[in-house]
């Protein structure tokens, strides 16, 4: 069928949400934009299989550290603790911090090797933020819904699993035990996941 401009206006009308005063056209919602960007990255990287964990850091890596807040992230995962910290030792957690949550997303990526992404087409308003409710399957057909808390500057701050399940607390309850060492000890935590991670061989289901 032949493309012309009424119908791809009526195309555009379809995803427009009416009587929703929070609504924002798809075409026009720059919270919903990177989000976009990132999955097609996931799906280019998952094309052929999961493939190991660096191929899919060379592909993903660049996108995902453009589409997180990764130091708002790191600040609030570490907490009060945050404002004790030398300017010195905040620069290097958060150069850690952006390695570790990186290389942590690539990892965990092969899960959805086979299956498929799928993203509403218009955010939602939430507080000073908006939120993009996504769909991931695996290529079992198990599902989840994954949220992005999207901030004014269209960075993602935090993702939302199944609706509640924050990444950034998770995050918060992991880094308690390592910043007893203070910020020494995170960033020592940090470092030996990433390289842990990195050195890991690929699983046979890979």
């Amino acid at each position: 069928m032949r493309l012309n401009r009424r119908t791809l206006l009526a195309a555009a009308a379809a995803f427009a949400v009416s009587g929703t005063p929070h609504a924002v056209r798809a075409a026009e919602d720059p919270a919903v934009e990177p989000i976009k960007r990132l999955y097609a990255k996931f799906e280019e990287a998952l094309k052929n299989g999961a493939g190991d964990l660096k191929s899919r850091l060379a592909i993903v890596g660049d996108t995902l550290a453009a589409t997180f807040d990764t130091p708002a992230m790191v600040r609030t995962a570490v907490g009060p603790k945050w404002k004790t910290f030398k300017p010195e030792q905040q620069e290097a957690l958060t150069e850690a911090f952006g390695k570790y949550f990186v290389t942590l997303y690539a990892n965990r990526l092969s899960q959805a090797a086979g299956g498929k992404f799928e993203i509403k087409p218009q955010s939602e308003e939430r507080g000073p933020n908006r939120v993009v409710s996504t769909r991931v399957s695996n290529k079992d057909g198990d599902d989840s819904e994954v949220d992005y808390v999207v901030n004014a500057g269209n960075k993602v701050q935090d993702v939302l699993l199944n609706g509640n399940v924050s990444e950034v607390a998770s995050m918060r309850a992991s880094f308690a035990d390592p910043l007893k060492g203070g910020a020494d000890g995170l960033l020592k935590f940090m470092r030996e996941r990433t390289d842990g991670m990195l050195a890991a061989k690929v699983s046979p289901r890979e």
